[in-house]
């Protein structure tokens, strides 16, 4: 089905009210005014119809205050290998203390916080094994680093007034994806994009997956990569379709990286590394169908649409556009999509999550047309656009 896509406008403007929305404003404030009503919310929490609700409400709100420590919970986890370490079987809590460098009243500690958290959980014999949440981390690359780098954004949102007015100087985040902050990216030097095209490579896999079991590529002979860091993206689509040539484009210190790593993996006879700026340089040309893989999002929208445009002269008259990233509105995703990414990329100094819908008015304004939303596993993680270049359509 193509994605229905409104005309370009504002979307901020409401435009005229209708009677539903006159309703349901009415019915907010007079839900605000109960909920701010301290008499309301005692007895809310002791009416049995109520009490239910007023109980989940109260552990949502303290999940909210209690967010950062749970998270911190989970990276003291990912440093110490306690899921990898749990994942060769239940181990007695004096024998973990051993093995993390704990005193045992600090590793109980540990492993209660992480219990409630459904990351290990007790067995018998006094042992401790993994969570289902703990279980699903045993060897994950891309979140353990994910994880890891968090340190840069909570240092970063120690003031998040500051951060929001531009008041917090330059930021941990920013001085890591060193490109969002730079008018010239192309003359980065190597040592200057490594961590995060070492982050980028780590977490590649956990899109990869999602984005090659939503497409096929069997009908067509060439793809290019925009953006592709090190190359484990096209290392995937690799396996998955042997038959297709291969092409890659990224800031010069980078895509030589991807050179190097892609001739580790013996591709280097079939993939092309390009280095260049996009906002200045053309793409290769002479793919079919192109891919820009949690790209998009990083940049504020003159860029973004900059590079749609420049990837839809780079292919031919009935090329293809795969578009992967999270994105904003995403069922069941809000908070990851708006609060997460939302703050993630401001204090990176650069781009912001949009919509699905919105992305589709920006490819429909970059010349492309049949927009459609392609369902992926996690959408959570990776949500996925289809779109193509008209036939008529050559390079300009």
């Amino acid at each position: 089905m193509t994605l229905a896509v409104p005309p370009l406008s504002d979307p901020h403007d409401p435009g005229p009210q209708r009677w539903q929305d006159r309703w349901r404003d009415a019915w907010c404030r007079w839900r605000d005014r109960r909920l701010a009503d301290p008499q309301f919310r005692h007895w809310a929490a002791g009416f049995a119809l109520t009490r239910p609700l007023a109980r989940r409400r109260a552990a949502q709100l303290f999940d909210l205050v209690a967010g950062f420590v749970y998270s911190q919970t989970l990276l003291a986890c990912v440093r110490l290998r306690l899921f990898d370490r749990l994942a060769q079987g239940p181990l007695r809590e004096q024998e973990l203390a051993r093995q993390l460098d704990l005193p045992e009243p600090a590793c109980r500690r540990l492993l209660l916080a992480a219990q409630a958290l459904d990351l290990v959980q007790p067995r018998s014999g006094g042992r401790w094994g993994l969570g289902p949440l703990g279980a699903t981390l045993v060897d994950d690359e891309a979140i353990s680093a994910m994880v890891e780098h968090h340190g840069a954004l909570y240092a970063d949102l120690a003031d998040p007034v500051a951060l929001l007015r531009g008041e917090r100087g330059p930021t941990r985040l920013g001085a890591l994806w060193s490109y969002a902050g730079t008018d010239d990216p192309a003359r980065l030097r190597p040592e200057q994009v490594a961590d995060y095209s070492a982050l980028m490579s780590a977490s590649q896999p956990l899109v990869a997956e999602q984005v090659l079991d939503a497409v096929s590529l069997r009908h067509h002979r060439c793809l290019l990569d925009v953006g592709g860091g090190e190359g484990r993206f096209l290392s995937a689509v690799a396996r998955r379709a042997p038959h297709l040539q291969l092409m890659l484009f990224d800031l010069p210190p980078v895509a030589e990286r991807a050179r190097q790593r892609l001739a580790t993996a013996g591709l280097a006879a079939r993939v092309s590394v390009t280095g260049g700026d996009f906002t200045a340089d053309a793409l290769p040309t002479g793919a079919d169908v192109a891919t820009l893989v949690r790209v998009v999002h990083d940049h504020d929208d003159a860029t973004a649409l900059r590079l749609l445009a420049a990837t839809r002269q780079a292919l031919g008259p009935g090329g293809r556009l795969l578009l992967a990233e999270p994105m904003a509105d995403t069922p069941g995703a809000a908070a990851m999509g708006d609060a997460y990414f939302g703050f993630y990329l401001l204090a990176m100094g650069s781009g912001r999550a949009r919509s699905a819908a919105e992305l589709g008015r920006m490819l429909h304004a970059s010349g492309f047309e049949r927009v459609q939303p392609l369902a992926t596993r996690q959408p959570l993680q990776t949500g996925l656009l289809s779109a193509w270049v008209p036939p008529s359509v050559g390079r300009n």
